[in-house]
C-alpha cells in the first residue's frame, strides 16, 4: 500500500471517529457543561440574593439595635426620674417630721418653761414669806432690813 492510501484511510476513520464523536460524544459533554453553568448561574444568584437579604437583615438588626438602644435611654431616663421623684419626696417627708419634732420639742420646752417658772415663783413667794416673817419677827431696822433683802437676793 502506498502511502497515499493509507492516509485517505486514516482521513476515513478520523472522519469517522469525528462523526461518533459528534453524534454520540459531544451531546452529553456539551449538555454536562450546559448544566453545569447553569448551576453556577444558579449558585452565583443565590449568593447575591443571599449576599442582599443579609444586608437588609443587618439593616433590620442595626434599626432594632438602634430603637431598644433608644427605648433603653428612655427607660433609664424615666427610671432616673422616678427616683428623683422618690428622693424628693423622701426629702419633703423628711422635712415634713423633722418640723414636727422640732415643733413638738418647741411645745415641751415651753411647757417645762411654764413648771419652771411656776416652780421659781412658788420658791420665792416661800422665800419672801420667811423673809417677811423673820423681819416681822425682828425689830424695825433699816440696816437689818437691807441685810436680810441682801441674804434673800443671793438665795435668789
Amino acid at each position: 500500500m502506498s502511502i497515499t492510501g493509507t492516509l485517505i484511510i486514516q482521513m476515513i476513520v478520523f472522519l469517522i471517529l469525528v462523526w461518533f464523536t459528534m453524534k454520540f460524544v459531544w451531546p452529553p459533554i456539551a449538555s454536562a457543561l450546559d448544566e453545569r453553568a447553569s448551576k453556577i448561574a444558579d449558585g452565583l444568584a443565590a449568593a447575591d440574593k443571599a449576599k442582599s437579604e443579609l444586608s437588609s437583615a443587618n439593616q433590620r438588626v442595626e434599626a432594632e439595635l438602634a430603637k431598644s438602644r433608644t427605648e433603653t435611654a428612655a427607660r433609664l431616663a424615666d427610671a432616673e426620674r422616678r427616683a428623683q421623684a422618690i428622693i424628693e419626696q423622701a426629702k419633703a417627708s423628711a422635712v415634713e417630721e423633722g418640723n414636727k419634732i422640732v415643733a413638738a420639742a418647741r411645745v415641751e420646752a415651753e411647757q417645762q418653761t411654764l413648771k419652771a417658772r411656776d416652780s421659781l415663783r412658788d420658791q420665792v413667794a416661800a422665800l419672801a414669806v420667811k423673809g417677811a416673817e423673820q423681819i416681822l419677827r425682828k425689830e424695825v431696822n433699816a440696816t437689818v432690813h437691807a441685810d436680810l433683802l441682801n441674804r434673800l437676793k443671793t438665795e435668789l
